[in-house]
C-alpha cells in the first residue's frame, strides 16, 4: 500500500509539473513574443 502511495505522489508531482510549465509557456514566452513586434512608423518623412 505504501509503494502505490509513493508511486501516486509521483505521478501527481509530474502532473503538476507539467501544468505548471505548460502555464509558464503560455504566459510569459506568448507575452514575449508581442512585444517583439515593431511599431508601425506613422505618416512623415524620416530624413
Amino acid at each position: 500500500m505504501e509503494t502505490f502511495l509513493e508511486i501516486l505522489r509521483e505521478v501527481l508531482k509530474g502532473i503538476a509539473r507539467e501544468v505548471c510549465a505548460y502555464f509558464f509557456r503560455k504566459n510569459v514566452l506568448e507575452n514575449e513574443k508581442t512585444t517583439l513586434r515593431r511599431r508601425k512608423q506613422k505618416g512623415g518623412s524620416n530624413k
